[in-house]
């Protein structure tokens, strides 16, 4: 590009300097002609004049011994048919010289019209020449054009020279100029290069390369494409950290997956192969009642993981109007009657129906593991309480509980799957707790509502927070939270 740019100028420069060049030449010849041709005319009618006030000789060329007349100056006599008579020269000398046949030949053929002609006379030079006549009398009169030619000559010498040396120096200025202007596009250049060698295809991708600030001016080009390069290695830096930590969170799920069903499985196979051994130490009815608890387990959690499956492909879900008051309260009494030993509480505040449509057999799965979640995590005699609060614009579900929080080193994963404070998966009593699934189900099931979910926690209030869009509409509100107003709870 440096030498494209430097090889267009250059000759944009050459084609300005020869067009100013030719257009002064032109110009100065035409001048230089010009009074020239004046000073033809003029010598022409004093030849004419001198001519007429003295006997009708057409071989008189009195005009020609005047005094003053310049060396070169030629005047000839003609007859009626336009042939030269006489025809004479100033020579070196001062005095008139006769023209030879030759030289006289170069003069026939012009009339005496009073225009001007540009003839070669042998041994003489150029001329500008002209003929009149005038009562009868034809005369003929040319000026040498040498000093205009040798004007030209020189002018012609100063401009080539004066254009050689300008085009010399701005050549030079422009490659300076150009080298310090496309500078910044090298570096730019040099930075993508840099990235390109980057190992993008393994490991975590942080720390690439970026084009200086200096080099991201949005006033010039060469800063627009610096900034562009450097918004794209942010997108491709935080794509491919993306893309690192799905790796990450799929790995970490195939190894839980794995464990999570490896648990099952070998208490199945461990009894299995009592009961084949036909031992006395264990009964047949406690390994079957074993053998079915670990085979019920086992297949809730490849149900959830199958149904995060199917969420996650966005297989729709059933779509029908869906009291959230109702199936609250239907869920905070199913909870009451699993954990007795916890103060559950309902709480409503409706300024409108609350009816969302979608899914009632999953939405009834997202409050169940909500209040399950708060019954497994929290001591005995903890307060839970499920609100619902209804407007004209949305439908808000609210689990808190007063027990002792979520782990803030836990809170911003808490609902990814396979997500639980015991990060080593060794609980005490493996039959007991759950899988880590729960809280990812709910944000899926959420999410397929056109939903939004959110948690706040700390020592002694958790909560967890469910907007859905009323039943009519196909988005949710512009609103960033929705505080839960203060109304009276009722026991359970």
């Amino acid at each position: 590009m440096r030498t494209r740019l430097l090889f267009f100028i250059s000759a944009t420069l050459v084609a300005v300097c020869v067009a100013m060049a030719l257009t002064t030449v032109f110009a100065q010849r035409a001048s230089l002609l010009g009074a020239l041709d004046e000073r033809v005319a003029n010598a022409a009618e004093r030849s004419l004049g001198g001519v007429s006030v003295g006997p009708r000789d057409h071989t008189d060329l009195a005009f020609l011994r005047e005094q003053g007349q310049a060396v070169g100056t030629l005047a000839a006599r003609l007859d009626a048919e336009g042939n030269i008579t006489t025809a004479e020269v100033i020579g070196s000398g001062g005095d008139p010289e006769a023209l030879s046949s030759a030289q006289r030949a170069a003069l026939e053929g012009i009339e005496a019209d009073g225009s001007t002609h540009t003839r070669t006379v042998p041994g003489l030079g150029t001329y500008r020449i002209t003929a009149l006549t005038g009562d009868g009398l034809y005369v003929l009169t040319g000026l040498p054009m040498g000093d205009v030619q040798e004007m030209i000559g020189d002018l012609v010498t100063v401009e080539a020279v004066v254009a050689a040396v300008g085009l010399i120096v701005s050549g030079c200025v422009c490659a300076v100029v150009i080298r310090r202007q496309l500078r910044p596009l090298g570096r730019v250049a040099a930075t993508a290069v840099e990235v390109s060698r980057s190992p993008l295809d393994r490991g975590e991708v942080t720390g690439l390369t970026r084009v200086p600030e200096r080099d991201t001016d949005p006033g010039s080009e060469a800063g627009q494409v610096g900034a562009a390069l450097n918004r794209m290695i942010d997108h491709v830096e935080a794509s491919l950290a993306q893309r690192q930590r799905s790796e990450e969170r799929m790995r970490r799920f195939l190894a839980d997956a794995s464990h999570e069903l490896r648990t099952p499985l070998a208490s199945i196979a461990g009894y299995a192969e009592l009961m084949n051994r036909g031992t006395d130490k264990i009964e047949p009815t406690l390994a079957w009642r074993r053998i079915s608890a670990e085979s019920a387990r086992m297949t809730g959690l490849v149900e959830d993981l199958l149904l995060l499956a199917r969420l996650d492909e966005g297989r729709p879900l059933e779509s029908t109007e869906v009291d959230l008051a109702a199936l609250v309260a239907e869920s905070v009494w199913d909870a009451r009657a699993a954990g007795e030993d916890h103060n559950w509480q309902l709480s409503l505040l409706l300024d409108a129906p609350a009816l969302v449509t979608g899914d009632e057999a999953r939405l009834h799965q997202v409050v169940a593991n909500l209040l399950a979640n708060a019954r497994v995590h929290t001591p005995a005699g903890t307060t839970v309480t499920a609100a619902v609060e209804a407007t004209a614009t949305s439908c808000v579900v609210r689990v808190r509980d007063d027990g002792p929080g979520i782990p803030p080193a836990l809170l911003p994963s808490v609902f990814e799957r396979f997500t639980r404070a015991d990060v080593s998966r060794s609980r005490a009593n493996p039959h007991e707790g759950g899988s880590g699934l729960g809280l990812a189900i709910v944000a899926a099931i959420v999410s397929a509502h056109g939903g939004r979910l959110d948690v706040v926690s700390e020592p002694g209030h958790t909560e967890f927070t469910i907007e859905l869009p009323p039943a009519g509409t196909t988005e949710l509100p512009a609103v960033d939270t929705v505080s839960a107003p203060s109304v009276p709870s009722v026991p359970v």
